[in-house]
């Protein structure tokens, strides 16, 4: 059995470390273009709906996700409220009125546009690649 060889030297890790602490995700426009639809004066079929509702819970997931991943939420609490919200309205179940799933995903999508302007302005997130 040969020893382990460590990927990187103490520098090369000091090097990976400054990059990950200066990553900013970017907005993807899947995110953006869901948000969009959703909150257009077009409703969405009932097939749409369940697909729109499975989707805006990824993208809340996701980015609440990023506000906890280095406790930004916690210094800041509007981002706090946000993020409880989003928890709160990922782990709602659809309702089976189709005018009360159109009004949950738009509770979604209003709470995600809220949530990715407190982070951008937080500096936490980046609008375009």
């Amino acid at each position: 059995m040969r020893a382990a060889v460590p990927p990187f030297t103490a520098d090369g890790l000091r090097q990976v470390l400054e990059k990950v602490q200066r990553w900013a995700p970017y907005v993807d426009g899947i995110l953006l273009d869901d948000v969009a639809a959703v909150l257009d004066d077009y409703t969405p079929s009932e097939k749409e709906t369940a697909d729109f509702a499975l989707r805006l819970r990824g993208h809340l997931q996701r980015l609440a996700a990023l506000a906890l991943s280095d406790g930004l939420s916690m210094q800041d609490e509007q981002l706090c409220d946000l993020v409880a919200q989003a928890h709160a309205l990922r782990s709602a179940v659809l309702p089976a009125d189709r005018r009360q799933a159109v009004g949950h995903l738009r509770r979604m999508a209003w709470t995600l546009e809220a949530l990715l302007e407190r982070m951008v302005a937080r500096q936490r997130l980046k609008e375009e690649p």
